[in-house]
């Protein structure tokens, strides 16, 4: 599940394994062996089962006996962290509880307001070239940009926050990435202990919960890694849906429309939520060892005949893109919020917005987990970038409008000299001018 053939054609595979069983042996990294579980039923009752499967990784048999090496690729994805997606039981329930409080304090409409300037932001980087990668220019930094806001971040924090995540994504300097990664959480919650705001991270804070500083840390990198990187490939893989004429503009296909197609048939995280059964188990004829990496294939489950009728119909409540059981994803609505914003604003800006290549010689991003581009080069006509200019003038024109990028105050920028400014201190900014 590691080479160029799976992420050309992943759907082969899923099948492949679905023919002799609703389980089958994989490896999702040289050495990385894991099941792979394709069968819509057969995923529900993993996900569903606590007391048969657990999510601690620390059960994993292989890594603990030294057989999978420190620097795997899987590892940043399967590795324990004290966080909501890796615990079980009673600490499972008080951090997922701290989450999902704390998630459900976000007003749909201020997310929705809160993504327009950063779209508007990104749009008046790349407007007057006339092309854009739509991936790495925009879908991927929306997200990015929208947690600095969420979270809470002064502009030093959101720039190394940024760029640390960027690169963790990306595999580059990892190690030095997750170090930075952490510096600068920590820096958020000792900032945010002393002065909360209106944000996820002082309502974490604020929870009675009462989490430690290292488990607000790693509930913040959770809620980071689990909304940037999916986000980023709905958003893509919509736009490519709606510009490639599978979809297409030209048919009249709706946003909503594009995203459930997404969900069902380009799942953005295609293969996670592993589990580690805690006795060996057969799984309708292939008999998993107890303690080794049960993946579930969202996109394998979503394929299974079974469903085929609920496919055609595009049934929300059937596809599993958001997990099922205790650990699903417990912002499926803010998600489709901001991806049907970040797509509407786009289009709307760049009504003549156009695929640069042929569908066909798009490439999909290697590894096991997602289901990404590596770009997706677009063509438009150019147009000025004034989009944020015009948004202030807007907010400024209408008596007592809220202003909802405003971020709690810091301490002065720890500007190196000739350091270049990152993306999040050039957006705040402009909101100082």
């Amino acid at each position: 599940m590691h080479d160029a053939s799976f992420a050309a054609d992943p759907q082969a595979l899923y099948d492949q394994l679905r023919a002799h069983a609703p389980a089958g042996p994989v490896e999702l990294a040289p050495g990385a062996d894991a099941t792979l579980v394709v069968g819509h039923e057969m995923a529900l009752r993993v996900l569903q089962n606590t007391e048969l499967f657990a999510r601690d990784a620390r059960r994993w048999k292989a890594l603990n006996e030294g057989r999978i090496g420190m620097d795997n690729p899987v590892l940043p994805m399967m590795a324990y962290r004290p966080n909501c997606l890796f615990t079980d039981g009673a600490v499972h329930l008080r951090l997922r509880k701290a989450v999902t409080d704390s998630l459900a304090r976000l007003n749909i409409t201020r997310v929705r307001r809160d993504v327009e300037p950063i779209a508007d932001y990104l749009l008046d980087q790349f407007s007057e070239r006339g092309r854009a990668d739509l991936l790495n220019d925009y879908a991927k930094l929306l997200p990015l940009l929208l947690f600095n806001k969420l979270f809470g971040c002064p502009a030093d924090i959101g720039d190394t926050l940024t760029t640390a995540m960027s690169a963790i994504f990306d595999g580059k300097d990892a190690l030095r990435a997750n170090e930075d990664l952490t510096a600068c959480l920590m820096e958020l919650i000792a900032l945010k202990r002393r002065r909360p705001g209106d944000d996820v991270t002082s309502w974490l804070i604020q929870h009675p919960a009462g989490l430690t500083d290292e488990e607000l840390k790693d509930q913040l990198v959770m809620l980071m890694g689990a909304g940037v990187e999916p986000e980023r490939n709905l958003i893509g893989n919509a736009l490519l849906l709606m510009l490639s004429g599978a979809g297409g503009r030209q048919s009249g296909m709706m946003i909503e429309e594009a995203l459930d197609h997404v969900l069902w048939n380009e799942t953005p995280i295609a293969n996670y939520a592993t589990h580690y059964p805690v006795q060996d188990v057969d799984l309708g004829g292939h008999v998993v060892e107890a303690n080794t990496p049960v993946v579930i294939s969202f996109a394998g489950a979503n394929g299974d005949p079974a469903l085929a009728e609920a496919r055609r119909a595009h049934s929300k409540g059937a596809h599993l893109a958001w997990g099922a059981g205790p650990h699903a994803c417990p912002a499926k609505d803010p998600a489709t919020v901001i991806a049907t914003t970040a797509i509407e604003r786009l289009l709307n800006a760049l009504p003549d917005l156009a695929l640069a290549v042929p569908r066909e010689e798009l490439q999909w991003r290697p590894g096991p987990f997602h289901r990404a581009l590596v770009a997706l080069p677009a063509t438009f006509s150019p147009s000025p970038a004034t989009r944020m200019t015009a948004a202030l003038q807007s907010r400024a024109s209408v008596p007592g409008a809220e202003q909802p990028m405003a971020v709690a105050p810091s301490a002065p920028m720890r500007q190196e000299p000739g350091r270049k400014r990152g993306f999040w201190s050039s957006f705040l900014d402009v909101f100082r001018v």
